[in-house]
């Protein structure tokens, strides 16, 4: 790999301010940060942890309330449907189906424009000015009276939710190592939205008042993420460069852990050919089909999980309060999965393949126990949310392996556009006319865990195959220039010695 002197032509120790503009072009604007500043000391593990744990405490909590607003946002519907959305708004047919499918319909209409704004605008404020947008939306729900008002407004708000996932994971791989983004990844897309919801629609079922419950539902939900979006858009930090909670010294080193990942900090230069090889990396085709896959079960269980459990006999308040529960699986199987996969070194695909055995597990259950057996039924339906766990070791993976901005950025958007389509398939695998089985819906779901067994084991074959055929690389650390070269905008593909984690 070309040095920064040989890529950029400029001395970093004595650049001047036009040589400094061309090194910008060139490289990361990490390293361009660490060639302005004074070098501070190194820093002992205590205050290293110390300094992380501050991180943490301040980042976690935001980007966690950020997307479990926006799932919010979207999973209320299921609950609306058992609070007489259905019938006030005279669905008929697949009608209801298609409210959970043009969701993702909206994202896949915005994820490339949005990809190319979050790039080349201030990532964070873009992300936050998105979150009003959605959170404007959940409260035209509340408005609307008809199947194609409901359609409207549900495209938008795909629209709008469509940098989300993305959105967050390059931030979340612009201030963590490696080894540390799964867990964090787990923390932050954990799926308390259900919670969230089981328990506002639990609480508004007790409301008595002109409006339908539904309305009320969407009412809170969308005035508490606009109220949050407005705050995180005057404070929320994209990279640890933009952090009004860091010092100078903290900056400084939160960006010199972080460029041991080798896949980049921040770069607003729009790189066609980063496009390009973003589009021919297998691995990217690879998670976008596994991404398909694991959300097709998804699509279907958000859109639908209020109806299925209150079909097994219970009212619509206790059908709002045994949805909580699915949240829960969810977040423990992301949390567990990923923490195992983040300490058993390379071996995060192998923990992929036994995630998706346990939400195997489930389907078999719920298909194979009779319906009059409840508590059978509601194991399985619980054992059913561990889908979650592998979709967010996959979101790990792909962080890990993607450098340079540009590529990453353009991987990420068609990694989400997998989990629009998965999410677009999804409800219409619950036909209208099999319920309260829906057996085409239980089909579906073991035929996609199975498939993304068989990717997952394809991605881990590929990455192996790759890292056989590096030349080991002298690694050097010393001069500013030289560890800065891990700061180069270059992709995975570009650099010498860069090693894929399986």
């Amino acid at each position: 790999m070309a040095s920064i002197k040989e890529t950029a032509g400029v001395d970093v120790e004595k650049s001047t301010a036009d040589e400094k503009a061309v090194l910008s072009q060139h490289v990361d604007k990490a390293a361009k940060f660490l060639v302005e500043v004074d070098a501070y000391p190194p820093l002992s593990p205590e205050a290293e942890r110390k300094l992380i744990r501050k991180v943490d405490w301040i980042m976690i909590p935001i980007l966690f309330v950020t997307a479990t607003l926006g799932a919010v946002d979207k999973v209320a519907l299921g609950t609306a449907a058992i609070y007489g959305l259905r019938t006030d708004t005279k669905l008929v047919g697949q009608q209801y189906s298609w409210l959970g499918s043009i969701l993702s319909l909206g994202a896949l209409t915005g994820m490339f424009p949005s990809s190319y704004l979050i790039h080349r605008l201030p990532s964070a404020k873009y992300l936050c000015a998105c979150s009003v947008g959605w959170a404007s939306m959940a409260l035209l729900m509340a408005s609307c009276t008809n199947w194609s008002s409901l359609m409207a407004v549900r495209f938008f708000m795909g629209v709008f939710e469509a940098i989300i996932v993305p959105g967050i994971s390059l931030i979340i791989a612009s201030w963590y190592k490696k080894s540390e983004q799964p867990p964090r990844n787990a923390l932050v897309f954990a799926a308390a939205s259900s919670v969230v919801n089981g328990f506002l629609s639990w609480a508004v079922g007790h409301i008595d008042a002109e409006l339908s419950i539904w309305q009320y539902l969407f009412l809170i939900v969308g005035s508490v993420t606009f109220a949050w979006s407005l705050f995180v858009l005057w404070y929320m930090p994209a990279t640890p460069m933009d952090a009004k909670f860091l010092t100078q010294e903290e900056k400084y080193h939160m960006i010199r852990r972080v460029a041991e990942n080798k896949t980049g900090v921040s770069n607003k230069e729009w790189k066609w050919y980063q496009v390009k090889e973003a589009f021919i990396d297998p691995k990217t085709w690879i998670i976008f089909f596994f991404n398909i896959a694991i959300n097709i079960p998804n699509g279907g269980l958000t859109t639908f999980n209020g109806i299925i459990i209150a079909n097994l006999g219970f009212t619509s308040v206790k059908a709002s309060l045994l949805s909580m529960p699915t949240g829960v699986m969810s977040t423990l199987s992301a949390f567990i999965f990923s923490y195992i996969g983040a300490k058993w070194n390379n071996r995060r695909c192998l923990v992929t393949v036994a995630a998706c055995i346990v939400p195997i597990i489930g389907t078999a259950i719920v298909y194979a126990v009779d319906r009059g057996n409840v508590a059978g039924q509601m194991v399985g339906i619980y054992l059913l949310y561990t889908y979650f766990g592998p979709y967010i070791v996959g979101i790990g993976l792909a962080q890990a392996n993607t450098a340079g901005n540009t590529k990453k950025t353009v991987v990420f958007a068609i990694l989400y556009i997998g989990y629009a389509v998965g999410n677009l398939i999804g409800p219409q695998t619950f036909r209208a006319d099999q319920a309260p089985a829906y057996t085409g819906g239980v089909v579906a779901m073991i035929v996609c865990y199975c498939s993304c067994i068989v990717l997952v084991c394809l991605y881990w074959a590929l990455c192996v195959w790759n890292n056989k055929r590096i030349v080991p690389r002298v690694e050097r650390r010393g001069s500013t220039e030289e560890f800065m070269d891990d700061l180069m905008d270059q992709t995975d593909f570009e650099q010498e010695g860069f090693r894929y984690t399986t």
